[in-house]
């Protein structure tokens, strides 16, 4: 994360500003003590100068006093309800104690904040992933989420937000998903009565957009900005999903994963019974009922749910932890975690859609929905080919361009190797390989929508095991025994 920001203020008169550039070379020198005196000097003359009330915090929590430095970081807030670093020092201190819900009040009741405010706190969930300090990263995110997308009901202590929601285009897949959930979290007493009219506005507003003969998106326009801008795009609720005592499942062996992965190029290995139950199940509700499914730039219905925008949750940041710790030559301290997201489909999606490559060095991705939703027990899982990006194509090619990436895998003869969707099945491989969801036919109905969930670790760059190995797949388009977990074996006989 970055480091505490002393102000430079010298606007005020000559004396004081002349103690606190003193004070200023003392702190940057790492005399702590003369520091704090100096810029007491300053508050003794000056009262009212924020930046001595803000620089005291900075050396009040270098000297370990993180409640003392709350306190002058308040202080030079309420002289200066503009002074930037103040605030920015202060949810830093708050974060490091675990005050995250201080923070949402902090930033959400300002109607000052701009989009620089707004993109720091998403630079500091992003160093804090970086320096694998997952519990800061979650609490910043949270803090993005709510400023970003907060609504009258979620956070409940704070006003809402001001700013314009994540996705304001409309789509008809995420009306109809989002008015399947409120439904949903309105029979568990989760959503009061109010949304009843608000799924109704939802409905008109499909009404209107197929009378006019739109699928979406569009941009929303000033109907349904007065009827459902309120709600759409914005968080109203979000599950509380705790740690719990161990999150993976002692029924696949870390280590002979590891060795599969290592030893077998190209780099994928099938990890069933993937989480434990308890895990499973608290994962499965997070999903079911925390409204954070607002990408809908995606084709076929897909809509997505991001680390930054509020898929965030103890538990989940505890999964990405284990898997870390569990595959120490694979992930371990090399890898941090990248990126965390999710993406939720409507019951069928066609195969071959959105065939792609990843920035990162691994790629972890495991699927919650109970396998009973799956109509097709060959199909809705995941496609993988045995051909990594070329490491001189830019991340919008091998990520999007399928004009670019279908003739490149026909010129390599890449084979698709399909993994069927299972519940509770894992994905661990090289995130240069091209890969892709496989068509999907599921039951209808919300509780019955595929989930599947990814983790990625590391850099592209910097991934040391499969650099260069897989430019063509192995064994005439049949994948070695590196690709299958036993259970996966025990489920689909000799079949990929």
């Amino acid at each position: 994360m970055e480091p505490l920001s002393i102000a430079t203020d010298t606007s005020r008169p000559h004396l004081s500003a002349e103690l606190l550039a003193q004070a200023n070379k003392l702190f940057r020198a790492g005399r702590l003590d003369e520091a704090h005196a100096g810029y007491l000097k300053v508050v003794e003359i000056a009262p009212d100068d924020s930046s001595a009330h803000n620089n005291l915090g900075c050396v009040r929590q270098e000297q370990g006093d993180p409640e003392g430095a709350v306190t002058f970081y308040r202080e030079a807030l309420r002289l200066a309800p503009r002074l930037r670093v103040a605030r920015h020092n202060l949810t830093t201190c708050l974060v490091r104690l675990g005050r995250s819900d201080e923070c949402i009040d902090l930033w959400c009741a300002d109607d000052l904040l701009d989009a620089d405010d707004v993109a720091w706190l998403d630079r500091q969930s992003w160093l804090a992933l970086l320096a694998h300090d997952l519990s800061a990263a979650d609490e910043y995110a949270r803090v993005h989420a709510a400023v970003r997308l907060g609504s009258a009901w979620y956070p409940r202590s704070s006003p809402p937000s001001r700013t314009a929601p994540l996705e304001s285009r409309l789509t008809i897949p995420k009306l109809r998903h989002d008015m399947e959930q409120f439904r949903y979290l309105q029979r568990r007493a989760l959503l009061g009565e109010e949304f009843t009219d608000i799924i109704t506005a939802y409905q008109e507003t499909i009404s209107r957009l197929e009378s006019a003969g739109e699928q979406g998106p569009v941009p929303m326009d000033a109907i349904a900005q007065r009827a459902i801008g309120h709600v759409y795009g914005r968080i109203v609720y979000v599950r509380d999903t705790p740690r719990v005592p161990r999150a993976l499942s002692d029924a696949w062996d870390a280590v002979e994963v590891e060795n599969r992965y290592i030893d077998q190029p190209p780099g994928v290995v099938v990890i069933d019974d993937f989480l434990s139950s308890e895990a499973l199940g608290s994962l499965q509700s997070f999903c079911l009922e925390s409204t954070v499914w607002n990408g809908n730039r995606y084709a076929h219905g897909r809509l997505g749910a991001f680390f930054r925008d509020g898929f965030t949750c103890p538990l989940l940041l505890q999964i990405a932890e284990e898997v870390r710790d569990a595959l120490p030559r694979v992930i371990g301290k090399r890898h941090p975690l990248r990126q965390l997201w999710a993406f939720k489909n409507e019951s069928d999606f066609p195969a071959d859609s959105n065939t792609h490559a990843d920035f990162a060095a691994v790629n972890l991705n495991f699927w919650i929905t109970p396998t009973d939703a799956n109509l097709d027990t060959e199909s809705g899982g995941l496609v993988v080919y045995g051909v990594d990006a070329p490491p001189d194509w830019d991340f919008a090619t091998y990520n999007s361009r399928r004009e670019v990436i279908e003739p490149y895998l026909r010129q390599q003869h890449a084979k698709p190797f399909r993994i069927p969707y299972r519940q509770n099945r894992a994905i661990l491989f090289n995130s240069d390989l091209f890969h892709g969801t496989d068509g999907l036919h599921f039951r209808p109905g919300f509780e019955n929508r595929r989930v599947n969930i990814t983790m990625l670790y590391g850099e592209r760059a910097d991934d040391e095991i499969h650099r260069g190995t897989s430019h063509a797949s192995p064994g005439a388009g049949r994948p070695s025994a590196a690709w299958r977990s036993p259970v996966f074996t025990r489920h689909r006989g000799d079949r990929p």
